[in-house]
């Protein structure tokens, strides 16, 4: 009010007191058991706080982006989202994001960028917003205004002084000169109080405003991955499949070989996929072909049966002769780096009988009564319990032995061990090689996934197979796409060697390419395995089902058929669009769209100008047909203001799968049928 002293700092010096601005649950704050949120480099990302003063002083915030060291990279204003909670958000990014790979050559300039940031939000006393509303109050009632004049201009020479705005001379000239005007009492008062309220000092102070009392939260530490962290497109192979061909003679399978596997890498890369995921090619031990057709995971809570590793050759750190060896590996890897691919190595620690381990490592297992190493089923389980810091150290070891040939991701599958174990070893392997990817393919419970996330794992394979309905789906969407990836990031697999649900195998081309569409656009991390684009749902001729052939069985494909299917060329177009479209690359940036019909799933992604690196907003539009036997219609609801969309007419959509394009507005009829369109993928013209 008038006559009010600004408000002066008062630092918050212990945690849990307040300054001179109240400021508290700023978010994203610190996840279960302390650990940091994680965001990806140049991943746009919401911070949010409750900003609050004592009645008649309007509060305003900033969010402050600080490198570990606490350099300053970016001031952002927050704006006001809830006003009854007194709830601000702002959008941040921690640096570019970046395509480099780690053995590119500018790859180290990225690298530094890797690792702790900190975020704190400062609040502030409005004064501006405080002087305006008073002297507009007392002008309409009449009041002399003459006191609320001079301390409007006091005000203004504070600004133009105060060091952290920023300003140039001309702008400092302008608000004294703004000032002195103001005390002309030849000017009629309601004059005076305007042109100090014309519409450059309004956009100046939602720049740059006068903050005064300005305190400062402590600040909040989150962890900044490389950006393929929340942007990567994954293809799982068997070279034992990549490379096989039948007898021309006998008609026997010929299992492939790493040489020969090679020869795909230029298909993979004509999809577009990034990371090439390899299942095991270890030395296997002798019970392996009971893994070779496992049942068909048709829920989530089914588990695959582990793929015993270790024989006479070697264990986790060597090649099976039958694929070749470790330099037919390292050139495996280097002409995927050639391509612009990085290889990623299933490594999930289930030992056979035979594994060199067993037997120059005892106390590493259980064992029974008899003194005899027990054996579950056709694997040995290691004990984490009495040999944990042993194991860790090995498969520390064993990684850094891929890590040199060439590996940048590591994929995980079922594993009994505890996610203290996986905790100690990635903190390990990430602090010297901090661009190493790692994803949990594990089948455990909800509450094991989640810790796993907490451990360090980058990526974790969600339920997302079996979420077939809109309502599972919007509810998957929403969740996926949250607070909860600044810990958990969900990947999106249509489908693995070992899981084929029943929509894929019910629903043929038009379902593998709803599937292949929701996963890829959903979320920012998606994969598909070897065989999808040829729409292998095991249907017998006879139309009964039969069941998938699993990771280590060797199937010869003939590629030149996926033209009949099109699932790789709409793979291939999905990769383009996350390519060129920054808006996939972020799991803070989605909104569910209503949609009248059960059948139509409909989502949006944007992200705002300042975000971009290109100057405008990036926003695309998803809608997706799920009936995979007929024509489904419906009306998509866009919130325009949300977006900062035309509100008073239409705008341009162009459709990224087929080249056209539409006008679009608030309410918009959507037609997909299988036979034509399952999707529309609409990106919007600003």
């Amino acid at each position: 009010m008038v006559g009010s002293a600004p408000a002066t700092a008062i630092a918050a010096k212990e945690p849990g007191r307040f300054g001179r601005v109240a400021i508290y649950d700023v978010t994203p704050g610190t996840g279960a058991n302390g650990v940091a949120p994680r965001v990806a480099l140049g991943e746009p990302f919401a911070v949010g706080a409750t900003v609050t003063m004592e009645p008649g002083r309007t509060a305003g915030a900033t969010a402050v982006l600080k490198t570990s060291r606490g350099r300053v990279m970016a001031r952002v204003p927050m704006a006001l989202a809830d006003a009854d909670q007194a709830r601000f958000t702002a959008l941040l990014k921690a640096g570019e994001a970046s395509d480099l790979a780690p053995w590119d050559g500018g790859f180290a300039d990225v690298a530094k960028q890797l690792g702790t940031w900190k975020v704190s939000v400062e609040g502030w006393q409005d004064s501006y917003v405080d002087w305006y509303r008073e002297a507009s109050r007392r002008l309409a009632a009449g009041h002399d205004a003459d006191i609320a004049l001079t301390e409007g201009a006091a005000l203004l020479v504070r600004w133009a002084a105060a060091r952290d705005t920023g300003f140039d001379a001309d702008t400092k000239r302008m608000l004294r000169e703004t000032a002195k005007a103001m005390g002309d009492k030849t000017i009629p008062a309601a004059d005076r109080v305007a042109i100090a309220h014309t519409d450059e000092i309004v956009a100046l102070h939602a720049a740059s405003p006068l903050r005064d009392g300005v305190t400062a939260s402590q600040d909040q530490v989150f962890h900044v991955e490389r950006s393929q962290a929340a942007g990567s497109a994954w293809y799982l192979c068997s070279p034992r499949s990549e490379g096989a061909t039948r007898d021309p003679q006998t008609g026997a399978t010929v299992p492939g070989t790493l040489r020969g596997a090679m020869a795909s890498l230029e298909r993979i890369q004509a999809e577009g996929f990034g990371i090439v995921a390899l299942l095991p090619v270890f030395p296997l031990g002798a019970q392996e072909e009971t893994t070779a057709s496992p049942a068909a995971l048709s829920t989530p809570t089914d588990r695959p049966a582990p793929i015993a590793v270790g024989n006479e050759h070697g264990g986790f750190d060597a090649i099976d002769p039958q694929l070749g060896t470790m330099d037919d590996f390292k050139a495996y890897c280097t002409r995927a780096h050639e391509l612009g691919m990085e290889v990623a190595l299933d490594l999930t620690l289930a030992c056979a009988p035979t594994n060199p381990w067993v037997a120059e490592h005892p106390s590493w297992f259980p064992h029974r009564v008899d003194g005899t190493v027990a054996v579950d089923g056709t694997v040995v389980p290691l004990d984490f319990d009495n040999a944990l810091d042993e194991i860790e150290r090995e498969t520390e070891r064993v990684m850094e032995h891929w890590i040199e040939a060439g590996v940048t991701a590591f994929r995980v599958g079922t594993c009994d061990a505890p996610a203290r174990f996986w905790q100690d070893v990635i903190a390990a392997v990430t602090k010297k090689h901090p661009a190493v990817l790692f994803l949990s393919d594990t089948f455990t419970t909800t509450a094991e996934t989640r810790a796993l996330a907490y451990a360090g794992f980058t990526q974790t394979r969600s339920a997302f197979p079996w979420q077939t309905i809109k309502p599972q789906l919007d509810t998957l969407l929403a969740a996926v796409n949250g607070d909860a990836a600044y810990w958990q990031r969900d990947a999106f697999w249509p489908a693995t060697p070992d899981t084929l649900t029943d929509y894929l195998r019910d629903n043929g081309t038009a379902g593998h390419a709803v599937r292949a569409v929701l996963a890829a656009l959903g979320s920012p991390n998606w994969g598909i395995p070897a065989g999808y684009e040829l729409v292998e749902d095991a249907r017998r001729a006879d139309g009964s089902m039969d069941r998938p052939t699993g990771p280590l069985a060797v199937t010869v494909r003939d590629w030149e058929r996926t033209d009949d299917y099109g699932i790789a060329q709409l793979a291939a177009s999905l990769n383009r669009v996350r390519a060129q479209h920054p808006a996939t690359r972020s799991y803070h940036d989605l909104t569910v769209l209503p949609s009248a019909n059960p059948a139509i799933v409909a989502f949006a992604r944007f992200v705002p100008a300042e975000l971009t690196g290109t100057g405008k907003p990036d926003m695309l539009i998803v809608v997706v047909n799920l009936d995979c036997t007929g024509e489904q219609q419906s009306s998509i609801h866009v919130d325009l203001d949300a977006f900062g969309l035309p509100t008073d007419g239409t705008y341009k959509v162009h459709d990224e799968l087929t080249g056209r394009e539409f006008d679009w507005s608030w309410d918009n009829f959507v037609a997909l049928a299988p036979w034509a369109d399952v999707a529309h993928v609409l990106s919007v013209e600003f």
